[in-house]
């Protein structure tokens, strides 16, 4: 028996399957949203905040959010990818209400 971690994969013919497919091994109340990304920026003036970056943005659903701070080095780096290149993000979310445009937990760069 091996000590390795397996390996999690997942394999579909096309982009809906594979949406699909992850969304139900993160949970059945999870949902894809699409958006683009508009602003990144990083804001010394707030001064009583660790996290100074800031994202803008505006969902294909509708609405616009401008979330500062806790934003994670990674969800970061995810960010200024898409915003040099196409700047369309996609977010798996099982929040509720206007929630959602803020959870970065599962966050893609999308070509």
């Amino acid at each position: 028996m091996s000590d390795e971690k397996s390996v999690d994969r997942i394999q579909s013919a096309d982009s809906n399957a594979m949406e699909a497919a992850q969304a139900k091994r993160v949970g059945q109340d999870f949902r894809w949203h699409y958006g683009r990304v508009t602003r990144l920026g990083s804001y010394d003036v707030i001064t009583d905040a660790i996290d100074r970056r800031s994202v803008t943005i505006m969902w294909e659903s509708g609405g616009l959010s401008c979330q500062y701070g806790e934003i994670s080095d990674d969800q970061w780096e995810i960010l200024k990818l898409a915003f040099m290149s196409t700047g369309m993000v996609s977010i798996l979310s099982d929040q509720g209400g206007e929630g959602w445009m803020y959870d970065l937990r599962f966050l893609e760069a999308v070509r």
